[in-house]
C-alpha cells in the first residue's frame, strides 16, 4: 500500500511537471517519463526491500531532475505553475499558517462572491511563559483546486466590496491585515456596484487604512491585485507573477488578434518574458519589498515545510511595519533588520515578540508611511528631461506654495473664521432685534402716513410669470474660438441614430462647425478634438501648463515600444498622455489633468501617473479645484508592465490626501474611458460627470466576450448606463460643458472650498 501511495505520488508530479512546460521537448522530462515506466513494468516482480531501494533512487532523481527544471523556467512557465489546479490556495494557507481561523462572509458556493474568501484567523504564539493570540484579518482571492465556482480568483464586483468592509472591521478592531493575491484580474462586470468603480473605492479606502497591512502575492493581475493590494510590506511568492496584463491578453493586443483567432504561442511566450512580471524583476523595480522562495517548480498544496517558511515571512512582515511606526524599539528594530538582511537563515519568528496593537499617533504614522512608499515608487520609469535648474527652481516654487498656503489659509484663516462666526452671531441677534422693535413702529408710521403698497411694475410682473429667455450670448450661439478640422470638409454626415430617430443628413462644416458635433435632431454627439476643450471651456489665454518636460518612455526596454512613443510624440506634439495646467472658468482658477486619446490612445504608464500626482500636489498647496477631463483612455500602459500598473494605487493615493484636505476633485468623462484609471484615480471622485459622448467601464466589449464568453448590448458602456448604475453623477451636452463646470465649482465640494 505504501509503495502504491508513493508511485501515485511520483505520477502526479510527473503529471505536474508535464502541464508546467508543456509541448515543449525536454530530455529531463523524458528521462523521469522513462525511469518511472521502467519501474512500473518491474515493481511487481521485486522483493519488498528491492521496491523500497529503487523507490528511494526514483524520488532523488525526481527531486534532482526537478531542481535542474526549475532553473529553466521561462516566464509563461511561471505563468502556468500558478494556474495550476495543484497550486497552494488561500484555504491552505489558512489551514497551515494561522493556529486557528474561522470564515466570515459566506463559505464556498453560498457566499455572495465565492472567488473572495474573508477569515478571522489567529497567530499564536509562546513568549516566555505565557501563550499570546495575535489576531488577524485574511483577505484573498480563492482559487481553490479546480474548483469552478470560485471561477478562478477572477473577482466579481460584490466580492471587491465585501473584502473592503471586512478591512474595515479590522481598522475598527485595530488588528493587522494579511492579504493574498491569487488572481488573473476581476470580472468585468458593470452591474452595480461596478468593476471598476468598486476598485477605485477600495483603493481610495485602503490608502487610508489605519492598522498594519501585510500583502502576498502569487497571481497578481492588473486591477484584481490592486483591489487587496495596497500593502505596507508586499511580499511574492518566488514562481508568482505581478502584472499589468495577462500574457495571453498582451499577445492579443500586440498581434492584433481579432476575436475568435487564436494568439501564436510564440508571441505569448514572448510578451511574458518582455512584461518582466517575474518576483526577482519586480523586486529590482521596488514594487516589492521581499521575495518568498518557493520549493522547486512552484509551492504545491502538500509542500508542509513552506507553510513554516510563509508563517516566518508574514510574522517578521507585521513586525517589521509595525516597528516602523511605533516609535524607538532599538534593539527588536535593530535584531529584526539584521535577521531579515541574512540571507543564509530566515529568521525564527518566535526569536522576536512585537505586540501588533497600534496607538492612535502610530496609526497616524501609519498611514503618512504607506503614501511616501507609494510616493517613491517608479521615480526612474519616466524621462524627465528639466535641467538642473529648471529642477531646483521647481523646487523652490513648491516650498513658496506651501509656505504661503500655510499663512494664508491655516494661520491666518484660522482666526478670520472665528471672527467671521463671531460677526455672523451679532448681525443675526442685531437683525432679529430690529425686526421685533421696527416692525410695531413701522406699522404705526404707515397707519399715520397712509401709505399704500407700491405698484408693481409691468416688467417685474413678466420676470415672476414667464419663463427665462435664451440668452443669444456668443458661444450659444455657435461662435466657438476653435473650430474642428472636420467643419472644412465638404460633406454630409448621417447620424447613427438616423434609422431610429428619423435624423435628417447634416452638412459637415455646420455640425463640427456651429453644432459643435452635436446632431441637431436627436443630440448624439460625435467624438471632437481635446483642443475643442481647451480653447472653448476655458477663459481664453488662462491657460498654463507645466510638468510640461516629463516624457513617456520605454522602462522596460519593450520591443519596439520606443519606436511608437517616439511616433506619437511626434504625430501629436505631445510628449505624453498627460497635459496638466492651470486655467480659468469664469475667472476661477482651477488646476487641470487631461488625459488626451491621440497620444497611444490615453493610456497611462510612469510619465502620467507622476504629472497626475504633481498636478494634485499642485491643487493641494495652491488651494485650487482639480478637475481631471478624460478625453479618452485605453487604460494602463501594458508596454510599461508594472510600472504602469502601480500608477493606480499611487494616483488615488494622492487623490485621496487632496480630498481629504477638503480639495473639489471632479471628473468630466468624453469618448471612451475604460480599465485601470476608470478603476482608480478617476472612479474615486465623488462627483464623476460625463459628456453625452462617453462610454465608461471597467472593460471593453472585446475584452469582456474574451474573458467571460458573454456578448454584452451595444449601448453597455454608454453614459446613460453610468448614470443609471450610480457610476457617474450626471450627462452633459458638449455646448455646456462650460456652463455647467462653473456651475459645479460653485456648488459641490468639502470645507475648503477656497476660490468662493
Amino acid at each position: 500500500m505504501e509503495i502504491d501511495n508513493r508511485i501515485r505520488k511520483l505520477q502526479e508530479r510527473l503529471g505536474y511537471v508535464r502541464d508546467v512546460f508543456g509541448d515543449k521537448d525536454n530530455a529531463n522530462i523524458k528521462l523521469l517519463s522513462t525511469r518511472l515506466d521502467e519501474f512500473l513494468e518491474k515493481v511487481e516482480r521485486m522483493p519488498v526491500a528491492d521496491q523500497m531501494r529503487h523507490m528511494v533512487q526514483l524520488e532523488d532523481l525526481f527531486l534532482f531532475l526537478e531542481k535542474k527544471l526549475d532553473a529553466q523556467l521561462t516566464a509563461m512557465d511561471r505563468v502556468r505553475i500558478v494556474r495550476h489546479p495543484q497550486r497552494l490556495c488561500l484555504k491552505d494557507i489558512l489551514e497551515n499558517v494561522y493556529d486557528n481561523y474561522t470564515e466570515i462572509g459566506g463559505q464556498d458556493e453560498y457566499s455572495i462572491d465565492p472567488s473572495m474568501l474573508i477569515a478571522r484567523a489567529y497567530i499564536t504564539r509562546r513568549v516566555g511563559k505565557k501563550i499570546i493570540h495575535q489576531p488577524v484579518m485574511v483577505i484573498g482571492q480563492e482559487k481553490g483546486h479546480g474548483q469552478e465556482f470560485r471561477n478562478g480568483g477572477s473577482v466579481k464586483p460584490w466580492g471587491n466590496a465585501k473584502a473592503l468592509h471586512y478591512m474595515k472591521v479590522a481598522e475598527t478592531e485595530n488588528i493587522p491585515i494579511h492579504s493574498y493575491i491569487f488572481t488573473p484580474g476581476s470580472y468585468p462586470i458593470e452591474d452595480y456596484p461596478g468593476a471598476a468603480q468598486q476598485i477605485a473605492r477600495n483603493l481610495f479606502e485602503m490608502s487610508q487604512l489605519r492598522v498594519p497591512f501585510v500583502a502576498v502575492i502569487s497571481e497578481g493581475g492588473s486591477g484584481g491585485a490592486e483591489a487587496i493590494g495596497m500593502a505596507d510590506m508586499r511580499l511574492m511568492l518566488s514562481h508568482g507573477y505581478y502584472s499589468v496584463i495577462s500574457p495571453e491578453g498582451a499577445a492579443a493586443i500586440e498581434g492584433r488578434t481579432r476575436q475568435g483567432q487564436r494568439v501564436p504561442p510564440e508571441l505569448i511566450e514572448k510578451c511574458a518574458r518582455d512584461l518582466k512580471m517575474s518576483a526577482e524583476d519586480n523586486l529590482r523595480m521596488g514594487y516589492i519589498d521581499r521575495v518568498v522562495q518557493e520549493p522547486p517548480l512552484g509551492a504545491r498544496m502538500d509542500h508542509y515545510d513552506f507553510y513554516k517558511t510563509l508563517r516566518n515571512e508574514m510574522i517578521n512582515a507585521t513586525n517589521q511595519v509595525v516597528l516602523q511606526v511605533k516609535g524607538m524599539k532599538f534593539f527588536r528594530s535593530l535584531a529584526l533588520s539584521e535577521r531579515l538582511s541574512r540571507k543564509d537563515r530566515p529568521m525564527d519568528a518566535e526569536e522576536v515578540f512585537v505586540s501588533w496593537n497600534l496607538s492612535s499617533k502610530a496609526r497616524d504614522n501609519l498611514v503618512w508611511k504607506r503614501y511616501q512608499k507609494f510616493r517613491r515608487l517608479a521615480q526612474g520609469a519616466y524621462l524627465d528631461t528639466r535641467t538642473a535648474g529648471e529642477k531646483v527652481m521647481g523646487s523652490f516654487q513648491d516650498f513658496a506654495w506651501a509656505l504661503n498656503s500655510f499663512f494664508r489659509y491655516e494661520f491666518l484663516r484660522k482666526h478670520h473664521r472665528k471672527i467671521q462666526r463671531l460677526r455672523e452671531e451679532v448681525e443675526a441677534e442685531v437683525h432679529l432685534v430690529r425686526n421685533k422693535v421696527g416692525k410695531p413702529v413701522r406699522a404705526v408710521l404707515d397707519k399715520l402716513s397712509g401709505a399704500r403698497p407700491q405698484a408693481v411694475s409691468e416688467e417685474a410682473k413678466s420676470n415672476l410669470t414667464q419663463l427665462s429667455k435664451w440668452e443669444e450670448d456668443g458661444q450659444s450661439n455657435g461662435g466657438w474660438i476653435y473650430v474642428s478640422p472636420k467643419a472644412k470638409e465638404d460633406r454630409t454626415v448621417t447620424c447613427p441614430n438616423a434609422e431610429t430617430h428619423g435624423c435628417l443628413d447634416l452638412w459637415a462644416p455646420d455640425l463640427f462647425g456651429e453644432y459643435a458635433g452635436v446632431c441637431g435632431y436627436c443630440g448624439h454627439h460625435f467624438p471632437m478634438e481635446y483642443q475643442w476643450y481647451l480653447s472653448n471651456v476655458f477663459d481664453q489665454g488662462s491657460i498654463f501648463e507645466f510638468n510640461g518636460q516629463i516624457e513617456s518612455g520605454n522602462p522596460l526596454d519593450y520591443e519596439g515600444f520606443g519606436e511608437k512613443v517616439e511616433q506619437a510624440k511626434k504625430q501629436t506634439g505631445l510628449k505624453s498622455a498627460c497635459m496638466t495646467f492651470e486655467a480659468r472658468i469664469d475667472n476661477v482658477n482651477l488646476v487641470v489633468a487631461m488625459l488626451v486619446a491621440p497620444f497611444r490612445g490615453g493610456t497611462v504608464g510612469a510619465a502620467e501617473g507622476e504629472k497626475f500626482i504633481r498636478a494634485v500636489e499642485r491643487a493641494k498647496k495652491k488651494h485650487y479645484p482639480l478637475l481631471a477631463y478624460v478625453h479618452g483612455t485605453a487604460g494602463i500602459r501594458i508596454q510599461e508592465g508594472t510600472n504602469g500598473v502601480i500608477q493606480m494605487p499611487r494616483c488615488t493615493m494622492a487623490v485621496q490626501r487632496y480630498i481629504k484636505d477638503g480639495g473639489l476633485y471632479l471628473v468630466l468623462y468624453d469618448t471612451n474611458s475604460y480599465a485601470g484609471p476608470v478603476a482608480s484615480f478617476l472612479g474615486c471622485s465623488p462627483y464623476q460627470f460625463s459628456i453625452r459622448s462617453a462610454n465608461i467601464g471597467f472593460a471593453g466589449p472585446g475584452v469582456i466576450k474574451e474573458t467571460t464568453g458573454v456578448d454584452i448590448p451595444p449601448d453597455y458602456h454608454q453614459s446613460h448606463q453610468a448614470l443609471s448604475r450610480g457610476h457617474i453623477q450626471g450627462i452633459w451636452d458638449r455646448r455646456e460643458a462650460r456652463k455647467n463646470l462653473f456651475q459645479a465649482l460653485m456648488t459641490m465640494g468639502g470645507r475648503n472650498l477656497y476660490y468662493r
